[in-house]
């Protein structure tokens, strides 16, 4: 089973991605600020990482270039996540290393691509029937 560390520091927004990413088959772990993200990554090693740019302690774009650092996450998809996109923001969020880029609101048929995507994964139909 693949897993993916989402790292929001608003908890709604974990739950949300939770709920979708388990319901595809996903296991999930969460992380609520850059510190704490960075200490999951590091102790799990995840296939996948949901990274909003915007948190406490360290920022997305901290917590990847600690990440990218290390030979064992130099490839390691992660998906950069933001709530405040304005232009310009996706070609800077990927120079700086993301695999891929999310506005919020996010859009969960957007979400579930990209993850698959990356992942090289079948995913199930949802459980619930959202697409």
């Amino acid at each position: 089973m693949k897993r993916i560390l989402i790292a929001d520091d608003k908890a709604t927004s974990r739950e949300l991605l939770r709920t979708v990413l388990e319901r595809q088959g996903y296991m999930v772990t969460e992380a609520a600020d850059g510190g704490e993200a960075l200490e999951k990554a590091q102790a799990e090693t995840p296939d996948l990482i949901l990274l909003d740019l915007q948190m406490p302690v360290r920022t997305g774009y901290e917590v990847l270039g600690e990440l990218r650092q290390d030979p064992r996450y130099a490839s390691l998809p992660v998906i950069a996540l933001t709530a405040s996109a304005m232009p310009g923001d996706r070609e800077r969020a990927l120079a700086a290393g993301f695999t891929a880029y999310i506005a919020k609101p996010v859009a969960l048929a957007q979400l579930r691509a990209e993850v698959q995507r990356l992942l090289h994964t079948e995913v199930s139909p949802p459980i619930d029937g959202t697409h």
